[in-house]
Formats: C-alpha cells, sequence, structure tokens
C-alpha cells in the first residue's frame, strides 16, 4: 500500500511538472495572443508587400484585440526576413508575409539559402494576388508592346530595367519577356519596388515590370505609361491596356501572390486560431474593398489542401519556366 500511495504521489509530480512544461512552451490558443504580435514583411517600406502585410496587420489587430506590429526586414530577395522567421520561436509571436518568389522561385536560382521554404514555415493562408504591369517613363516614345519591342531592338542594352531585386518575380517577368521577345535589356536590382519606382518615375529608369498596386496611382496620373499587363485577361480598371498575350506573346503570364505564414513547429491550436482570423479577413468586406481598390485581387479562404496544390502547381510552372530560359544566379 505504501509503495503503491509513492507511485501514485510520484506520478502527480510528473504530471504536473509535464503540464507545466506545455503550458509553458505552448501556451493554449485561449490565452493566444497575450502580447503584441511582429509581422515580419521581407521588402522595403511602401511596396506592394508592405502595403499587403499592413492592412492584414490592421485586421489582426482590431480581430484578435492585440496589437500586431510590421517590422520591414529586406534585402537578399526577401531571405534576410525569411531567415529571421525561419529561426524564430515558433510561438504565434512572429508571422512572415509569405511571397510566390520566396516560397518557390528562391530555391530554384539559389543553390543555397539560409531558410527551407517546406521545412522552415507553415502557411496559414494565402491572401491576395496582384497583377503586374509592363510600364514606361513617358520619355520613351513607345505606346505599345510592339512599338517598345521595336524601340528596345533600335537600341540595345541602352534601356535600363528596375525591379524589387535579383530573383524576384518582378525581375524574372522582364527576363521571361526578353526572352520572349527577343530584345536586349539591362537589370538594374533594388531592395524593393518602391525605390525602383521612385527612379522610374524620375527617368533613371526606363521600363519596369510592376504590381498594378504601386503603380496605377501613377499610371492614372499619367506618371507612367502602361503597355501591357502579365495575366491572361486584361485588368478592370484598366480596360484599355492589353495583356503582353495579346499583344503578339500567347505563352507569357506572370502573377505575384502572397500569403501569411509562420515557423513551421506552430502549435496546432495557435495555428487554427491565426487560420480562422485570416479567413474573417478574407470574407470581409471592408477589408477585400481595401485592398481591391488598390489593385489586389483577394483570395477566399482555401484548406491546407488547396494551399498546398497551389503553391506545388505554381512551382512547376517556374521550374519549366526557368530551365527553358536557362535563368540562374549563382
Amino acid at each position: 500500500m505504501q509503495i503503491s500511495w509513492c507511485r501514485a504521489v510520484a506520478r502527480w509530480f510528473v504530471l504536473t511538472a509535464l503540464a507545466v512544461v506545455v503550458t509553458i512552451d505552448y501556451p493554449l490558443a485561449a490565452d493566444y495572443p497575450t502580447r503584441p504580435v511582429k509581422l515580419v514583411v521581407p521588402y522595403a517600406a511602401g511596396g506592394p508587400t508592405d502595403i499587403l502585410g499592413r492592412a492584414v496587420a490592421e485586421f489582426l489587430s482590431k480581430d484578435l484585440k492585440q496589437s500586431v506590429v510590421v517590422e520591414n526586414k529586406p534585402g537578399a530577395q526577401g531571405s534576410i526576413g525569411a531567415e529571421m522567421v525561419a529561426h524564430a520561436d515558433a510561438d504565434g509571436y512572429t508571422l512572415f508575409v509569405a511571397s510566390g518568389s520566396i516560397v518557390m522561385i528562391n530555391p530554384i536560382l539559389y543553390k543555397k539559402l539560409p531558410y527551407d521554404p517546406i521545412k522552415d514555415f507553415r502557411m496559414l493562408s494565402l491572401i491576395t494576388q496582384v497583377p503586374v504591369v509592363m510600364e514606361v517613363n513617358p520619355k520613351i516614345p513607345v505606346k505599345t508592346v510592339a512599338e517598345f519591342v521595336d524601340y528596345a531592338k533600335k537600341n540595345p542594352g541602352k534601356i535600363n530595367y528596375g525591379s524589387s531585386g535579383i530573383g524576384s518575380t518582378l525581375h524574372l517577368a522582364a527576363e521571361m519577356f526578353k526572352h520572349e521577345a527577343g530584345v536586349d535589356m539591362t537589370h538594374v536590382p533594388y531592395k524593393g519596388v518602391a525605390p525602383a519606382l521612385t527612379d522610374l518615375l524620375s527617368g533613371q529608369l526606363d521600363v519596369m515590370f510592376d504590381t498594378i498596386s504601386t503603380s496605377l496611382p501613377h499610371i492614372k496620373a499619367g506618371a507612367l505609361r502602361p503597355l501591357g499587363v502579365t495575366t491572361p485577361e486584361r485588368f478592370a480598371d484598366l480596360p484599355d491596356v492589353p495583356t503582353i498575350a495579346e499583344s503578339g506573346y500567347p505563352g507569357y503570364r506572370v502573377i505575384v501572390w502572397y500569403g501569411i505564414s509562420a515557423p513551421a513547429k506552430l502549435p496546432d491550436d495557435i495555428a487554427q486560431t491565426l487560420t480562422a482570423s485570416l479567413n474573417r479577413a478574407l470574407n470581409d468586406q471592408a477589408f477585400r474593398a481595401s485592398l481591391e481598390k488598390i489593385g489586389y485581387v483577394v483570395y477566399r479562404p482555401q484548406g491546407p489542401e488547396a494551399i498546398t496544390k497551389f503553391i506545388d502547381d505554381d512551382r512547376d510552372r517556374w521550374v519549366r519556366i526557368i530551365k527553358a530560359q536557362k535563368i540562374t544566379i549563382d
């Protein structure tokens, strides 16, 4: 009897200790969040990723009743921010605005990365995609894709184009166009869209493939001239601007998509809390309208299987494109 009692007491102490450890390491979702959450944006402030991140942070702050703070970590085509989140505590207090280029394109282009997009991250939700527009500074005497190609062939190597960084979707969009159209242009990489756009507006750059979300105000103001959009269909706010596909390059298509992810070992209950909040954002008319009015195409909530299939399909497409065009970084 004495031995049984001692065993019972010992077992109670073990279970109590385990319960304390579990409580410390992985707070229950009912208690989450109890302090501010950090949302890492891996690009410079003012670009499309930053715009989206701040919209998501604002909604989550209200929905979770806790401050969600955006922290910009630009550089190395998103790898600096990605590495930071990959190595962060998986407690739900560090989230990440993930883009297609970081999740899929970087691993294809770079032999070594400081993060593994499959093993290090847990995708919580796909949020939006953004159409891309090919645009020029008005000093360039062209109004169509065909006129631009003719102008570029008459001025080989003299046209400068900017992007948000080497290996970014916007960089590859221009490289894909160079290949399809057979033109020679010089790449000028930046640490984000905003500084590149500034130089395009000032005339330091000639042409750029940029997301409509950041360029639309400048296009409407006449400061930039759109030549074509990279999506399969025309963009509703620019109905007179043809797609590049219908401008003579039927195989051309590029989209930029974004999602919210967290470190891979995020506990299921906290992941469910965050995913539920993000799904409420995707179904919220005010949230959707705030992004749609500046050119974003907002997704509806999707389950894990649909998200995985979407990413896998897009990855396969980029693998084919990059290999076919022999695009390499290192």
